[in-house]
């Protein structure tokens, strides 16, 4: 039987997680599978786009099919078919555009392609059925780092970005130069717990005043000058301590930056997104410092924050709502802008 709520089938293809969720009127999830590719990519240090893809294709039918089956749901109960347009991997952007247009030819169900970042925002509302706009997003992930002015559910502006590496880029890039696995973020989240913040300090880069842009470059160079100095000079290196100094600077950014576009924009909602916002130092500290603003801080559960096709369900479900269905000749766009 034909279910009464309104039910999208989201599917997510951007880099490494071949991922597919089944959703009612928006918010309710009723399935969230993710097929990770970690183990895969792990033995090359990052993702290989062409493993990624190939994996993709292999994968993508299955997850779709077990997200119904766990959903209790049919094809043939669906209402929206959404999908990731970009930004991410070309090749693996396109598997998933395909498959969803293939589905939506097939049911003749309407199709709608997301903005990845946007999706990630989006996450915020499945298990905050209160959060609504206007508020500020930070997204801190593998490819971006936005603080971003969600004004309406499709109504996006990006107040600042990276100027160079991504938070999580660098966070994979140290990782790789203190000889800790694939992916970055974790390993140096765990790693960390066992260290001394302070006792190997690193720059805090804010760039201009009152800038809101982000850039990670210098901390990660200076993780590097550091290893070469002490292993030259014949002295042991803690890793602990390594990663402690690192994560500490970039946390404590993030966070200061945060602050200050709440301030300058006079928003008392935040909503942090992406991988990164997984990190147990930055969602502790952010927490406790918007805490003592009087700043309601909205993180979704860690499961949420890695790329899901739950959240872009949510994407989906809002844009259709307000701009209608894309055309059946919808592209992939590595390199989309937000807003």
């Amino acid at each position: 039987m034909k279910d009464k709520r309104f039910i999208t089938l989201a599917i997510e293809t951007s880099c490494d997680e071949t991922a597919v969720a089944v959703l009612s009127d928006g918010r309710d999830v009723r399935s969230n599978v993710i097929a990770s590719q970690i183990a895969m990519h792990r033995v090359f240090g990052g993702v290989v786009p062409e493993i990624a893809s190939r994996r993709h294709l292999e994968q993508v039918n299955e997850a779709a099919e077990q997200a119904l089956a766990e959903a209790g749901l049919c094809f043939e109960d669906i209402d929206l078919i959404g999908v990731t347009q970009g930004p991410g991997l070309v090749g693996a952007l396109l598997i998933g555009l395909a498959t969803a247009k293939a589905y939506a030819f097939a049911l003749k169900k309407p199709i709608v392609g997301v903005h990845h970042v946007q999706a990630h925002i989006c996450a915020g509302y499945i298990e905050h059925k209160e959060l609504a706009p206007p508020f500020l997003a930070l997204v801190v992930s593998g490819g971006h780092t936005n603080l971003v002015k969600v004004a309406g559910y499709n109504d996006y502006r990006v107040l600042g970005r990276t100027r160079d590496d991504a938070v999580g880029e660098a966070f994979d890039k140290v990782a790789r130069t203190l000889g800790l696995e694939y992916p970055g973020g974790p390993a140096i989240d765990r790693v960390a717990r066992d260290g001394d913040p302070s006792a190997v300090p690193f720059k805090r880069v804010f760039l201009e005043k009152n800038s809101l842009d982000f850039s990670f470059s210098g901390v990660k160079t200076g993780v590097l000058n550091y290893l070469n100095t002490e292993r030259q000079a014949g002295r042991a290196v803690s890793t602990a301590d390594v990663a402690a100094g690192f994560q500490q600077s970039v946390v404590d950014v993030i966070v200061a930056k945060s602050l200050l576009a709440a301030e300058m924009f006079r928003e008392n909602k935040l909503v942090m997104a992406g991988g990164v916002a997984a990190n147990s130092l930055l969602r502790k500290t952010l927490r406790e410092a918007c805490g003592r603003r009087g700043i309601a801080l909205y993180c979704p559960s860690p499961v949420l924050c890695t790329d899901n096709g739950a959240m872009v369900g949510v994407s989906a479900y809002y844009k259709y709502q307000t701009s209608g269905a894309d055309a059946l000749d919808l592209d992939a766009f590595p390199s989309l802008p937000l807003g």
